[in-house]
């Protein structure tokens, strides 16, 4: 069961993998460092309290805003998300596309070697 796993690193285009690793973690770094910090100036709005009085509509307005940046900061976030997963299957369809060329090259290879052995084995008997 081990061999296949042994295979299947020995096919990856490492240097490929290496390339890019860069730019997929700091994008992913950035990704998280977004999520985890709010941005700077924009607080969560307070729960709306209708216990005493109605809000005026200033402050119905404010709240508004303050929704209004949150939803435009959760935009551009999934936007970044979607821009870092298009990025991770397009490097994903490069390494199936390598890992496929390799495996055709293995065929060939392994037909070569098996025609180049039925030729020695005939040689010597001749």
């Amino acid at each position: 069961m081990a061999i296949p796993w042994l295979v299947a690193l020995k096919v990856i285009p490492w240097g490929d993998v290496i390339e890019h690793a860069p730019k997929v973690l700091n994008a992913a770094r950035k990704l998280m460092d977004r999520q985890k910090a709010p941005a700077p100036g924009a607080a969560v709005p307070a729960p709306l309290d209708l216990g005493d009085a109605p809000p005026t509509l200033g402050e119905l307005k404010n709240r508004l805003i303050e929704a209004r940046q949150l939803i435009d900061q959760q935009a551009a976030t999934q936007e970044q998300m979607a821009a870092t997963l298009a990025e991770l299957a397009e490097q994903n369809a490069r390494l199936v596309g390598a890992v496929d060329l390799l495996r055709k090259r293995t065929r060939v290879l392994m037909a070569a070697a098996l025609v180049l052995a039925v030729g020695l084995v005939w040689l010597a008997a001749r």
